[in-house]
């Protein structure tokens, strides 16, 4: 994780009072200074930091003169008394007169991270040749498991011909991309060894990307599996690590120049959810995708091959996850598309008291929540219903310029009466 002296800035997504006022006080603003913000109303907040006392006060300075609001607050989670953070709350042009103001890391982290943040939503993912759209859809990506022990109980270890078939399917179904992983990554599993994961996802992915056309991803964080993986046609790595267990994953991506996916997760599948805890559950998560992603352009990735992913269930107790998905669009503040991947997973059984074959409602309720919040992709098991809550969210949350589809005769006269 990133020290407490490498600055960072990023968007506060809190945009009711009660919200924004919560985040000010859990952070160790002065209560009066909180009481200011307050009488004089609300605006987007953004929070730079930690700096040192006399930069924080100059930087609260230069946001009076530019007509914002800032307050200086400890520094969340970290362990440096000698620095605070500042969170400055005005209209967008006020933040843009503070960030042109400010000197050094200051307003370059604020002014990308604000741009990023307000980018226009459709981007383009660049993997091996292919350009993924992004923004004018929710792109899915449809879950193979090729592992004896899945959490969700569908995984198809040993059995190719039926691994292909699924895919087949899924494409069908609507899946945009495919994810194939031979590890199991659920709560308390076992690595696997090398030779065994390779042997279960190569003879897969040889088919896959000879017989469908959509991009294939790795879901892997050793190297070695990557690098075979990608020999044999994956445009894509997809590491829960983050790119932080395996020194040699960045380079191996990018020689191929396929597309990472920057996942967080807190220990190791075997540790992770032992006892998961967080001073700043978005603040330290956002630290370490930063740092992913900073891995991932040292070795010649470039931005528009990076996808986030803040590893809903990797090392987060059920409060953690819900935080992520109520605050998800602060993630854009790192300037990448942002993927979200609930499918199935334990925080929609503890909610419910359900198993995984029964959480498929659980599912729709995250991902059309998540793609309010400014997910670019979901990750799912049950693609053609998943694909089917997109398309509605989609149509809901996101501007669409061509012209709208023909009447089919689905919605005749009165069908809502």
């Amino acid at each position: 994780m990133r020290g407490d002296s490498r600055l960072r800035a990023r968007v506060l997504d809190s945009t009711a009072r009660d919200e924004v006022v919560a985040e000010l006080y859990a952070r160790g603003a002065d209560a009066e200074a909180v009481q200011h913000v307050v009488a004089r109303g609300l605006g987007r907040a953004m929070l730079v930091g930690p700096l040192l006392l006399e930069q924080a006060q100059a930087l609260r300075e230069q946001a009076r003169q530019a007509g914002a609001l800032a307050a200086l607050t400890r520094v969340a989670g970290r362990s440096d008394p000698a620095r605070v953070e500042v969170v400055i709350m005005g209209p967008v042009e006020a933040l843009r007169r503070v960030a042109a103001a400010a000197k050094g890391d200051a307003g370059a982290g604020m002014s990308a991270a604000l741009e990023a943040y307000l980018a226009p939503p459709v981007r383009v993912l660049r993997c091996r040749g292919r350009e993924i759209a992004l923004g004018e859809r929710t792109i899915v990506m449809g879950i193979l498991n090729l592992t004896p022990d899945s959490f969700s109980g569908d995984g198809l270890a040993g059995n190719v011909s039926l691994a292909v078939e699924r895919a087949r399917q899924m494409v069908e179904d609507g899946a945009h991309v495919l994810d194939v992983g031979g590890e199991s990554t659920r709560p308390g599993a076992d690595p696997v060894g090398l030779e065994e994961e390779l042997a279960r996802v190569l003879p897969v992915i040889e088919r896959l990307t000879a017989e469908l056309d959509v991009p294939v991803s790795i879901d892997t964080y050793k190297s070695a599996v990557a690098r075979e993986a990608l020999a044999r046609g994956a445009a894509i790595v997809n590491d829960i690590s983050g790119l932080h267990a395996d020194e040699d994953m960045a380079k191996t991506a990018a020689d191929a120049g396929a597309a990472v996916i920057v996942m967080h997760i807190q220990g190791t599948p075997r540790d992770m959810q032992a006892n998961p805890r967080y001073a700043d559950v978005i603040g330290e998560i956002s630290d370490y995708l930063a740092e992913g992603i900073a891995r991932a352009e040292a070795a010649g990735i470039a931005r528009d091959q990076i996808v986030v992913d803040p590893g809903i269930g990797f090392g987060k107790k059920l409060e953690h996850n819900l935080e992520i998905l109520r605050r998800l669009r602060e993630f854009r503040s790192l300037g990448c598309p942002v993927l979200v991947g609930t499918s199935r997973k334990s925080m929609i059984g503890a909610i419910l008291d359900l198993p995984p074959d029964q959480r498929v409602e659980g599912t729709a309720a995250t991902v059309a929540l998540a793609i309010a919040a400014g997910a670019d992709m979901v990750r799912v098991h049950d693609v053609k219903e998943m694909a089917r809550v997109a398309g509605v969210a989609d149509a809901i949350v996101r501007v669409r310029h061509e012209p709208p589809p023909e009447d089919h005769g689905w919605a005749g006269q009165g069908e809502d009466g």
